[in-house]
């Protein structure tokens, strides 16, 4: 799999020399762009993803011998998953130092027809997995008395979306709670937490029309997209010791489109 829009930029400006880093979703997209930033930065990477030959290709273009990143296959709807991210990470690293909650999806279902059935899978997508990461994640880097957790929300998570369904709101608005509640929870052990809440992203643009981007573009008041680089470069700075005074914060990278 080749690299996504802003994963050839340079590394994000902090270091991460022989910290091991998971990344969920990381086999394409945003999380591809986070996962090879933090390789370039010194990190050796878990690159964890659904579809397994996505992230056993991202990881091989990262290191072909293995030594300094990993496939993992992981759905995020299971905690033995998890679990399993946690033990093959520190088996062959010692430890996880990193864990970014990126993995999501969604469905722009009409709410009149959205089944009890997809609400759960959505909500068990975007937020039960990030109880599960917190939860498993959290206990491990507690124990080893420093950590950082990012969660990858979203706008719609804060207005309701424009154009996202109600599940997928309800479930980003969750994830961000969550991640206050972690954050509360794991502070005073060395671990911190917090949240991003990126607008739109120009990787979605392959699946909006010309006049849905034109439509997009024109209410952001910077008038475009958010690049993927930019995603994680905000990843970047809540991972860092730099960013360990920020805590439990919801950091906004939506052009100007939700000011608060």
């Amino acid at each position: 799999m080749g690299m996504t829009d802003g994963a050839a930029s340079p590394a994000f400006g902090f270091r991460f020399d022989g910290k091991a880093c998971l990344v969920t979703g990381a086999g394409r997209s945003v999380g591809e762009v986070i996962a090879r930033q933090f390789h370039a930065a010194g990190a050796r990477v878990a690159v964890s993803d659904l579809d397994a030959a996505a992230a056993e290709s991202v990881a091989r273009s990262l290191d072909r011998s293995g030594a300094t990143a990993m496939a993992l296959e992981l759905d995020v709807r299971r905690k033995d998953h998890f679990e399993a991210a946690r033990d093959a990470m520190a088996s062959a690293w010692g430890r996880v130092d990193i864990v970014v909650n990126n993995a999501g999806h969604a469905k722009r279902t009409p709410t009149q027809d959205i089944s009890v059935e997809e609400f759960d899978d959505i909500v068990a997508i975007n937020m039960r997995s990030v109880f599960l990461s917190c939860q498993v994640f959290g206990e491990h880097m507690r124990a080893n008395g420093q950590g950082r957790i990012v969660n990858v929300t979203s706008l719609a998570g804060q207005n309701g979306g424009t154009v996202a369904s109600a599940h997928y709101s309800a479930a980003k608005a969750g994830a961000i709670m969550l991640s206050k509640y972690f954050a509360l929870q794991l502070a005073g052990s060395g671990v911190v937490v917090n949240a991003i809440s990126p607008g739109p992203i120009a990787t979605a643009k392959q699946r909006l029309s010309a006049e849905q981007i034109a439509r997009v573009e024109s209410l952001v008041p910077v008038h475009r997209f958010s690049e993927a680089s930019e995603i994680a470069a905000a990843v970047g700075l809540l991972a860092s010791d730099q960013g360990g005074f920020i805590v439990g914060a919801t950091l906004d990278i939506n052009g100007g489109l939700l000011m608060r």
